[in-house]
């Protein structure tokens, strides 16, 4: 088979039917055989499918398996989740970061309960209609819940065909994409969409691994383009490099006897909805000296202060971003008016906000 640009997809896509046949034969033996005994493939039902696709979106399963369990144990069915607040919702996702997708569910609820009747629907079109909702989630719902025969395109699955067919278009290009989605709709096995799907993304997450896979005893090696080319770590192709932007934020933990202060984030940044504490952002890595001149910034310069040790530092690292965070621990005499604008919570009682995991891990020291 040759690289994508020295043919055509309809060449690729013209292969002999019993090449294709092949392939999904190869993948269903080692399906059967290396499978994980996953919750979410023990069942058809499509709410829990849904909630185990989107925490799996940037997560690993063996981090998002707990995070499952607790969630549907919480809210256990669609009208469940509909019926919590946003804030709980939030506080039960903590931790797994990408927070607009536990925002994107309960909004996807609601819309269940009051545009469906509280059925869940049943076909691949309406449930792209759901907010937060894309074409590989719909297609995973579509085909688990309901054996729509519809292709499954995660990262995974596009990593396996891109190195098995040596596909020179860019993952991350509108033409690439719609290239592993004519590849994967022509792999597709019909009779059983369901678990082929399920096999794709397997073999992708345990074999076709980003980095040293091991070929040799891969079950599709003797037709895989990019191991006979020699240049398997070479796929799949990405033609952007991500921008990381660097901020420099101060955090403040004050504390006045038995309370503290928490700043909820209501603007359009990181974190929407979910609480940290009273801040200041700088263009530049501040000293400890400016670190506590910018107090005045958030006390504006009223009551006594006392300062507990240096400000602690941290670097926390986004999809996007590269935080160069300052903690820096402040005890106050007397409640002041600037802090009004905050949220006053008791020191027993924080823990039932929502909060990043760089907040919860300082508040955890």
């Amino acid at each position: 088979m040759k690289a994508l640009e020295d043919s055509t997809l309809q060449v690729i896509l013209d292969s002999d039917e019993i090449l294709w046949e092949s392939i999904r034969e190869k993948i269903k033996i080692w399906y059967d055989f290396h499978k994980r005994n996953l919750p979410w493939r023990n069942t058809q039902d499509p709410y829990r499918i849904w909630i185990s696709e989107v925490i799996l979106q940037q997560t690993r399963v063996a981090q998002g398996l707990d995070y499952y369990r607790r969630f549907v144990d919480r809210f256990p069915d669609v009208s469940a989740l509909a019926a919590a607040s946003e804030e709980e919702v939030l506080r039960l996702w903590q931790g797994l970061g990408y927070y607009s997708r536990a925002r994107n569910l309960h909004q996807a609820a609601q819309m269940v309960m009051n545009e469906f009747g509280g059925h869940f629907p049943d076909d691949y079109q309406k449930i792209l209609l759901l907010k937060g909702i894309g074409t590989y989630t719909a297609a995973a719902i579509a085909s688990f819940a309901f054996n729509e025969a519809y292709p499954v395109l995660d990262g995974n699955v596009m990593r396996v065909l891109s190195r098995l067919f040596a596909v020179d278009l860019p993952i991350d290009s509108n033409e690439g994409k719609k290239a592993l989605t004519a590849i994967a709709e022509k792999l597709l096995d019909r009779s059983a969409p369901a678990q082929h799907n399920q096999a794709m993304m397997e073999i992708g997450a345990l074999q076709c691994v980003p980095t040293h896979p091991d070929c040799p005893s891969c079950p599709l090696s003797a037709c895989c383009s990019a191991y006979a080319l020699h240049k398997v770590e070479d796929y799949p192709v990405k033609s952007h490099v991500t921008k990381v932007r660097d901020r420099y934020i101060v955090y403040y933990y004050i504390r006045c006897k038995e309370t503290i202060w928490l700043h909820h984030r209501e603007e359009k940044d990181i974190w929407h909805g979910l609480y940290d504490f009273p801040f200041v952002e700088l263009d530049h890595e501040p000293d400890d000296a400016e670190i506590v001149r910018a107090l005045k910034t958030i006390l504006a310069d009223d009551g006594d202060v006392v300062l507990h040790d240096h400000p602690v530092r941290k670097v926390h690292k986004l999809s996007h971003q590269t935080l160069h965070v300052a903690f820096l621990s402040v005890e106050i005499e007397n409640p002041v008016p600037a802090l009004d604008a905050y949220k006053r919570v008791s020191v027993t009682d924080w823990d039932r906000f929502p909060k990043p995991r760089l907040i919860q891990n300082y508040l955890q020291r």
